[in-house]
């Protein structure tokens, strides 16, 4: 992305997608101006009049980018102020719309449109083809390719979510060699290792076992299983959790595999794994996982500590009933 838009609606309900939309924005302004501000805030709590502070000139000149996420929990007066600005945005401010689509807060998705936002919509991939499609273009951001063979390998073994898709395909470019990415790497650099300790791991937490997966980190780590993989599969199963938990109660089978985005063998697996977890516990896990992340990313000096701390934040916030 070249130059930000003044305005850009990002509509789509894949948290993972729309995310990076978002992130693409902020980057693109901090490449011109790398004293940008962000101001990144949830629609529900943008109070009138805010928007006009946040996008006044500052005294110093430097931009700032407004970023506001679940935009359809704008109260209306905002929106009415959202739409008003977007017809004529300030010079040295950008603003960042992160709608999930849907019918609340449609006038808003309408109104910002029609005054001449940049729209970027990003898609759920459903179908298995897709979600194929989505790890070969992951692989190809990182100037590599991957033989249908070895895509297929790695969405058995990972799973539809697109967060963990993303981060085993870094990961496998990042130790892997060559041009192309075989069946074979998948087996030997994410399967073999990954799939039996990082989900393992997750596994183990989610369910209360700190002492096994105390040790099943330790042996991890020893054996060169990347941190960040073992982040990837702990938030994982706790987003597991959260959508399998959240689902309305009247779905069943192929409905609610449908809905949450999960094989039917796999959210079997997640309910028996819901017992003695509740919205609460589940967010404060995936608060000390986002911490442990990014300290593994270089913001920690101990990422087997940090890891090791969020497994015991995790096995804390499970509470028996």
């Amino acid at each position: 992305m070249a130059n930000a838009a003044p305005v850009t609606l990002v509509v789509g309900d894949e948290e993972f997608l729309a995310d990076r939309a978002v992130r693409a924005v902020v980057a693109a302004v901090r490449a011109e101006d790398p004293g940008a501000e962000v101001h990144d805030i949830q629609g529900g709590k943008v109070e009138p009049g805010e928007l006009t502070g946040l996008t006044s000139p500052s005294l110093f000149g430097d931009r700032s980018i407004i970023v506001i996420r679940a935009a359809q929990d704008l109260p209306k007066d905002v929106v009415a102020e959202v739409v008003k600005y977007t017809a004529r945005p300030a010079e040295e401010a950008v603003l960042v719309l992160a709608h999930p689509g849907g019918v609340k807060g449609k006038a808003l998705v309408d109104g910002v449109k029609k005054a001449g936002a940049d729209v970027v919509t990003v898609t759920k991939p459903t179908k298995a083809g897709e979600r194929l499609d989505f790890i070969k273009a992951e692989v190809r951001r990182e100037g590599r390719t991957i033989s249908p063979a070895a895509a297929q390998a790695l969405l058995d073994a990972v799973g539809s979510d697109l967060r963990e898709l993303s981060a085993a395909c870094g990961q496998l470019a990042f130790d892997t060699q060559g041009k192309n990415i075989d069946e074979a790497a998948v087996a030997k650099y994410y399967r073999g290792r990954a799939e039996v300790s990082g989900f393992t791991i997750a596994d183990l937490a989610v369910e209360g076992r700190l002492g096994e997966a105390l040790e099943q980190v330790r042996w991890a780590l020893a054996t060169g299983v990347a941190p960040v993989l073992i982040v990837s599969a702990l938030a994982g199963g706790l987003r597991s959790l959260a959508k399998v938990g959240g689902a309305p109660r009247n779905l069943r089978g192929g409905q609610l595999a449908s809905h949450v985005g999960m094989p039917p063998w796999k959210i079997d697996r997640v309910k028996r794994q819901l017992g003695g977890w509740g919205p609460e516990g589940i967010s404060a896990a995936l608060q000390a996982v986002a911490v442990a992340d990014e300290q593994v990313k270089g913001g920690g000096a101990d990422p087997g500590y940090a890891l090791e701390k969020a497994i015991h934040t995790i096995v804390a916030s499970r509470t028996a009933r």
